[in-house]
C-alpha cells in the first residue's frame, strides 16, 4: 500500500476538470511529486471528459501506457486537467466546463489545447503535468503561460490509452516549470509500448546535461513572417542571440513549404477527427436519449447535445475533405504538402542540428478574442510543421512581450529528444 498525498490547492484558474484531494503515491523518481493529467488520458476509475458533455460521466476501465509509468515511478496522480473539447483549440475555450484562465494574466487564454496542464504548473498547484500535442497544444500554453513543455518524437511516448483526435501526428508530452522537471517527467514516459504499433523501440533517454557549444542552430526567416507580432519577434531574437553568446552557431536558412504547412495540417487532422470521432454515437459511446427516435434522428440528437461548435465545425469539415469527389482534391494533396514539409525538415538538417524560432506569433489572447475559429486556426502557423514531420519541439521561456510570456521554440532531428533537451537547459541556465 503507497503513502498518501492531499491536495488542497484552490483552483482560481479552472485548469482542472476532476481533482483528486487524496492520492496514493509510491517509491520512485517521481516519488510524492503531484503530477497533472490532460483530461483525453485514460485513468482508471478517476472520470475521463476530453472537455466533452458527451464524455461526461466516463470512468475508463484502464490507465493508458503513459499512466501506468506514473504510478510505477511513484507519482501522485491529483486530478485531470481541463482542455479544449477532444483537443480542438488554441485557447481552452471549447471546453465544456468552462474556459482555463491564464496564471500570468487572468483576463487571457492560457493557450492549448492543454491549457489546463500549464495553468496548473504555471499557477504552482502542480510541479508537472502531462499534455498531448497533435498541432501545438503542449507548445502552445507553454508559450502563453511562460513554462517548458516538449512534443516528443512521434512514437517516442505511447498513444496506448490516449483519447483520439488525429492519429498520425498526436504525442502525449510533459509540461512542467523548468527544463529539468520536464526531461525527468518525459524520462518516465518515454519507452516501447506493443499495444501501440506506432511506437518506437529505443534506448532509454540519456541523462540530461546543459551542452549547446558548438551547435548548429537555423533560423528560417519564414518562421518571422507576416504575421508574427514584432514584439514578439524582437524578444524571440534576443533569445537567439543568447543562443549564439553560449557557444552555438546560428545559420539563417529557408523553409519554403511553411506556406502549405497550416492548410495541409488542419485538413489530414480534421479528416483524421471525423473518422475517429464517429464512435460517439449514444451506443458505444456517449448517452442515449430517453426517449425512442429514428436512429438518424436520434444519432443527430446525440452529436448535436453532446459535442461543442468547434468539434462539431471540423467533423463537418473533415468529412467533407473525404467524401466521395473530393478526398483526392483534398485530402492527398494535404498529403502531398505533408511530405513536402518532411522533405524541408530533412533537407535543413542536412547541415543544422535544430531549428530556432517563435512558439507562437503573439502572446496570450485575450479571453473571448477567438469567435472567429480562422484566426485561432493562423496562431497554429509555427507548430504543425514539427507535427506533420513527427519531429520533437520544446518551447522554454525567453523573456516577455507586452508584459506577457514569450517562447522559444528549439525544434530538433527524429529522436533528438535528448539533444534538444540540453540546448534548452544550456539556454535556461545560461551555461555552454
Amino acid at each position: 500500500m503507497g503513502s498518501r498525498y492531499s491536495f488542497d490547492n484552490p483552483d482560481p484558474h479552472n485548469a482542472f476538470i476532476t481533482i483528486c484531494r487524496e492520492a496514493e503515491y509510491g517509491e520512485g523518481p517521481l516519488s510524492g511529486i503531484p503530477v497533472a493529467v490532460k483530461d483525453n488520458i485514460s485513468t482508471a476509475g478517476i472520470e475521463t471528459t476530453c472537455g466533452s458533455n458527451i464524455l461526461k460521466g466516463y470512468i475508463p476501465p484502464y490507465d493508458a501506457h503513459v499512466i501506468t509509468h506514473l504510478r510505477s515511478a511513484g507519482a501522485a496522480i491529483v486530478g485531470k486537467t481541463n482542455m479544449d473539447e477532444f483537443g480542438m483549440g488554441t485557447t481552452t475555450e471549447s471546453s465544456a466546463f468552462g474556459p482555463t484562465l491564464n496564471p500570468a494574466d487572468p483576463t487571457r487564454a492560457p493557450g492549448g489545447s492543454s491549457g489546463g496542464s500549464a495553468a496548473a504548473v504555471a499557477s504552482g498547484m502542480v510541479q508537472m503535468a502531462l499534455g498531448t500535442d497533435t498541432g501545438g497544444s503542449i507548445r502552445c500554453p507553454a508559450s502563453f503561460c511562460g513554462i517548458v513543455g516538449l512534443k516528443p518524437t512521434y512514437g517516442r511516448v505511447s498513444r496506448y490509452g490516449l483519447i483520439a483526435y488525429a492519429n498520425s501526428m498526436e504525442q502525449i508530452g510533459p509540461l512542467a516549470g523548468n527544463v529539468r522537471d520536464c526531461a525527468l517527467l518525459y524520462s518516465v514516459i518515454a519507452g516501447y509500448d506493443p499495444r501501440d504499433g506506432t511506437s518506437l523501440d529505443l534506448p532509454a533517454p540519456a541523462p540530461l546535461k546543459a551542452e549547446i557549444a558548438g551547435k548548429r542552430i537555423g533560423v528560417p526567416a519564414e518562421f518571422f513572417g507576416e504575421g508574427v507580432d514584432p514584439a514578439v519577434a524582437k524578444t524571440v531574437q534576443s533569445g537567439i542571440d543568447r543562443l549564439e553568446g553560449l557557444g552555438a552557431e546560428i545559420i539563417s536558412c529557408s523553409m519554403p513549404s511553411m506556406q502549405y504547412a497550416l492548410a495541409a495540417y488542419y485538413v489530414t487532422s480534421m479528416s483524421e477527427a471525423s473518422s475517429n470521432l464517429g464512435r460517439y454515437d449514444g451506443v458505444r459511446y456517449g448517452t442515449a436519449p430517453d426517449f425512442v427516435r429514428s436512429w438518424h434522428d436520434a444519432y443527430s440528437h446525440i452529436r448535436k447535445s453532446g459535442f461543442g461548435e468547434e468539434v462539431r465545425r471540423r467533423i463537418l469539415l473533415g468529412s467533407f475533405a473525404l467524401s466521395a469527389g473530393y478526398q483526392g482534391k483534398y485530402y492527398a494533396k494535404a498529403q502531398a504538402a505533408r511530405q513536402m514539409v518532411r522533405n524541408d525538415f530533412a533537407r535543413l538538417f542536412e547541415t543544422v542540428d535544430m531549428l530556432a524560432g517563435p512558439t507562437m506569433p503573439c502572446v496570450a489572447l485575450p479571453l473571448g478574442e477567438t469567435s472567429d475559429p480562422l484566426s485561432m486556426y493562423l496562431a497554429d502557423i509555427l507548430t504543425v510543421p514539427a507535427n506533420l514531420a513527427g519531429v520533437p519541439a520544446i518551447s522554454v521561456p525567453c523573456g516577455t512581450a507586452h508584459n506577457l510570456p514569450v517562447g522559444l521554440q528549439l525544434i530538433g532531428k527524429h529522436r533528438s529528444e535528448d539533444e534538444i533537451l540540453s540546448a534548452a537547459l544550456a539556454f535556461e541556465e545560461g551555461s555552454v
